[in-house]
């Protein structure tokens, strides 16, 4: 099993290599791929160095799988040719989420779209995988109706320059800026560009991505990304309006035996889910359930999972896991 991680020196793709380590996935050739400026590089995996190929070396190798973490213009531009070779990408950018022939898969909740014909698959929004993994069993028992969300989001979603922002305004050193402001101590409400709407692109992939994963347009979305000043995982106030009624019990025991859904909702001991506690975990974390006092059949919830594991690298893992065991590799 030949696998190529494209985008290796990278924060997604450097934890792509520990995901791919620690799930024990079948490489037998490890192709490690990034810009011309890291080729002849080395990463280590399983504690070996692998030198850092190009995009066009990758492909002379033959790869049968390869993960993209490079950014959407690299994907539209060179995936298609990973393609053409019969490799099976799984990428990680907005490039191909929308595409109506291209799947866009959370193995929790609709793994059944893949065939063996997929060539590319495309893996969606950190916030949107982690809310979906909750929604999915909520909604084949209640049918959602509508879904407001405000996410919380570690600064890691935006790569390693901004937490080198983050980490020198904490120590009082001037350095280069990923965001127009301040993000120490503060809270940008500020994700991605803004649209004609009002809505940035960030809020606006939440609502087409849910309604596309769930296979349901019907479901109603609306969205506000917040970017604040931590490391360990992305966290979101989610307000589920159904149209049937719930016991809230019964809900609880239903997520509590959810594929990737761990409960942490004991509020009179102080337990609830926190970034700081999803670090370096697979698991989506739900607490605060509670009921909606001022609207019927409807759910306010807390979400959090680490957004560099379950949001990005271990998603496409265990993309490329279910290919495996279905024999559609």
């Amino acid at each position: 099993m030949k696998v190529a991680v494209v985008g290796a020196t990278g924060l997604v793709g450097s934890k792509m290599l520990q995901v791919l380590a620690e799930r024990n996935f079948p490489v037998t050739e490890l192709i490690p791929v990034a810009s011309e400026k890291s080729v002849g590089k080395k990463v280590s995996f399983k504690g070996s160095d692998y030198e850092v190929v190009s995009w066009q070396t990758a492909i002379e190798r033959k790869p049968q799988v390869a993960i993209f973490s490079a950014g959407g213009a690299t994907s539209k531009e060179i995936a298609p040719k990973f393609a053409e070779i019969g490799c099976t990408v799984i990428d990680n950018s907005s490039a191909w989420r929308m595409e109506p022939n291209i799947p866009l898969v959370v193995p929790e909740v609709n793994a059944d779209v893949l065939t063996s014909s997929n060539r590319i698959i495309a893996n969606p929004n950190c916030s949107t995988i982690q809310m979906v993994v909750v929604l999915k069993p909520l909604h084949d028992k209640y049918k959602i109706k509508r879904v407001v969300v405000s996410t919380y989001q570690s600064v890691t979603g935006t790569g390693k320059k901004a937490v080198d922002q983050m980490m020198n305004e904490r120590a009082g050193i001037k350095g280069e800026m990923a965001y127009p402001y301040q993000i120490d101590l503060n809270a940008l409400p500020h994700i991605d560009v803004f649209l004609e709407n009002g809505y940035t692109k960030e809020e606006m992939k939440m609502v087409k991505e849910t309604q596309k994963i769930m296979g349901d347009e019907s479901i109603r979305v609306t969205a506000t990304t917040v970017r604040i000043p931590t490391i360990g995982g992305h966290s979101e106030s989610v307000n589920i309006e159904f149209e049937n009624d719930f016991d809230i019990e019964e809900l609880r025991h239903l997520l509590s035996h959810s594929p990737g859904v761990v409960v942490v909702d004991d509020v009179k001991n102080l337990k609830y889910p926190m970034p700081i506690d999803a670090h370096d975990r697979d698991e989506t974390f739900v607490g605060r359930l509670r009921r909606d006092e001022t609207q019927a059949n409807t759910l306010n919830c807390w979400i959090v999972s680490d957004n560099l594991r379950k949001g990005a690298a271990t998603n496409a893992v265990q993309i490329a896991e279910y290919l495996l065991e279905k024999g559609l590799l």
